[in-house]
């Protein structure tokens, strides 16, 4: 029996950095943003959140910022 190739997934245009997707609190932060720019006014968080996901996802790759130890002044 003859093997068959399973089709790939469909992918997702990526601009960012091949592996670094944003993390759910980014998600969840942006999905917020969009809920207050609509002042607030009920929605569809679904669909706050697939909207802020693919923006990330299409926003232009960052670095991310490394946390380090706290600077005390003295």
């Amino acid at each position: 029996m003859p093997k068959t190739r399973k089709s790939p997934s469909p992918t997702v245009r990526k601009s960012r950095a091949a592996g670094v997707h944003p993390t759910t609190e980014e998600i969840a932060l942006r999905a917020y943003h969009i809920y207050l720019e609509r002042g607030g006014a009920p929605g569809s968080p679904l669909e706050d959140w697939t909207r802020a996901e693919r923006e990330l996802l299409e926003k232009p790759s960052r670095p991310r910022r490394k946390l380090g130890p706290k600077l005390v002044a003295a």
